[in-house]
Formats: structure tokens, C-alpha cells, sequence
């Protein structure tokens, strides 16, 4: 069968096509309270780091999604917890939404997090984020990064969570007036349309049950920079959803937790 997109805003659209969605904002928001009460982050900017028992083994960095233009950390402490249990720091960076800032700028927001989550944590980095989260981690292991070098040397790997990677699709939305988005940014920030830095081990990961666009963008990532050289894998969680694909997070011993902070 031909695959034909007629309509991009629903080809993006999440929500409409999930069950229930309406109800995962509120058990997000409830379930990172409490992981907040019983442990409570040092500030990172305005985003959070979440420091384990003892030494840190290393520096797990999770950026969150919502299309660049929602959300905040403070929804997601939640999935802290399986780096936690893995005796790694979790740091979740904010960084300022669209209609406020555009694209580049976020990129170079959270390099700078990471860059000062970095300089307070000592060992290895690994980066994760979901949807535009994804997007921005693929974005740092990128060889343009606005990552300093030594920071970047740290990062042993990068799992990116259904992520956009090439973002001139979202031209045809929407979503792209209050993004700003243009086609020379969207050429610019499209971590498919650039080269990956050589040595860190990059897979994409993303739901079974989710859009089709969001598994062909993790497949495209994952395609086109295995053609230049890097070591990457795409996993297709079977029967998860867009919402649903980021919970292995919150457990240490989820198979997406394995991979993502394999040494």
C-alpha cells in the first residue's frame, strides 16, 4: 500500500488518536508531585537535577516534549526515578517555548543545562527526550552542537524517544506559525539532514501503536546516520503509544532504561 499524507495536522496529531487521553496530563502531574515530595531536586536553571544515594554513577539528561511549545519539567519528574535507581543524577532542563523563542534558541538553552548539569556531576553522559524532547537530544549529538567539547566527550550515548528528526514536514502544519518555523530552520535543526558526532552509540525508540509519522522519523534517523557512519538501532515498542512509550523511564530495569545507560 502507498503511503500518502493528505493531512498533516492529523498525521502529527497525538491526543486525537490515543484513548483517554485527556486523562494522562493529570496522572503525569499527580504522579511527579509525589516523586517530588520524596525527592526533592536541586534547581537546574528552571528545570530540575535529581542527585542519587551516594556518588553519581554518571549524568542522565531527559528533555521533555510537547511540540516546542507546552509543557515544563516539572510534569515529568516522575521518570527520574529509573536513572535514580541506577544510582545516576537525572537532570531535566527547561527551556523557553514558542511563540517566545524559536528553535535554534532552544537548542542552545539546553546545551547550556546540560552544560551546567555537566559541570556538577562528574562520569558519563546519556541523553534521552521524548517527541521535541526527542528532537533536541538527537540535536546535541549532532557535530554542529552548540555542546562545548568536553562535555560532548562524555555523552556515551543518546536514545532518542519518538522523535522529529526531520522537521520540513511540519511546514504543511499548523503548528508552524507559532513555532516561526521557517524552511532554512527547519533544514538548519533537522537532526536528519545533519551529521551525527562520530562514537556515540544513537537509537531511536518508539511506539508500536504510535503515528505512522512519528516510527518513519525514528526509522529515518536511524537509517540515514547509520549511512554516515554512526552506531544506530530504531525500536519499535510493541503495542505502545505516544504517551505511554516514555514509562520504561521510570523503571531501572526497563528494557529502554538497558539501553539507554549501557556502558
Amino acid at each position: 500500500m502507498l503511503y500518502h499524507v493528505t493531512d498533516w495536522d492529523d498525521a502529527y496529531a497525538n491526543a486525537a488518536h490515543i484513548p483517554q487521553s485527556d486523562g494522562f496530563v493529570p496522572r503525569w502531574t499527580a504522579a511527579a508531585e509525589t516523586f517530588r515530595d520524596r525527592h526533592p531536586p536541586q534547581p537546574l536553571g528552571r528545570g530540575h537535577l535529581f542527585r542519587p544515594a551516594g556518588t553519581a554513577r554518571g549524568l542522565m539528561v531527559f528533555i521533555h516534549g510537547g511540540y516546542w511549545m507546552r509543557f515544563h519539567p516539572g510534569l515529568w519528574s516522575h521518570l527520574a526515578a529509573g536513572g535514580l535507581a541506577r544510582g545516576w543524577a537525572v537532570a531535566l532542563p527547561a527551556y523557553t517555548l514558542a511563540p517566545e523563542a524559536r528553535i535554534g534558541q532552544m537548542v542552545r538553552e539546553v546545551a547550556a543545562a546540560i552544560t551546567e548539569a555537566a559541570a556538577q556531576v562528574d562520569g558519563p553522559i546519556a541523553l534521552t527526550g521524548h517527541s521535541a524532547g526527542g528532537h533536541l537530544a538527537a540535536r546535541m549529538v549532532c557535530d554542529d552542537a552548540p555542546l562545548p567539547d568536553a562535555v560532548a566527550a562524555r555523552v556515551t550515548a543518546c536514545l532518542s524517544i519518538s522523535p522529529l528528526t526531520d522537521l520540513r514536514p511540519l511546514l504543511r502544519t499548523a503548528m508552524t506559525e507559532t513555532l516561526g518555523l521557517d524552511r532554512a530552520e527547519a533544514v538548519a535543526e533537522s537532526p536528519a539532514l545533519l551529521n551525527p558526532r562520530p562514537g556515540i552509540p544513537v537509537t531511536t525508540w518508539v511506539g508500536g501503536s504510535e503515528r505512522p509519522e512519528f516510527i518513519r522519523q525514528a526509522r529515518l534517523l536511524s537509517n540515514v546516520w547509520a549511512g554516515l557512519g554512526a552506531a544506530t538501532d530504531c525500536v519499535i515498542d510493541p503495542g505502545r503509544h505516544h504517551f505511554d512509550v516514555i514509562d520504561g523511564l521510570a523503571d531501572g530495569d526497563s528494557p529502554l532504561m538497558e539501553r539507554l545507560l549501557r556502558l
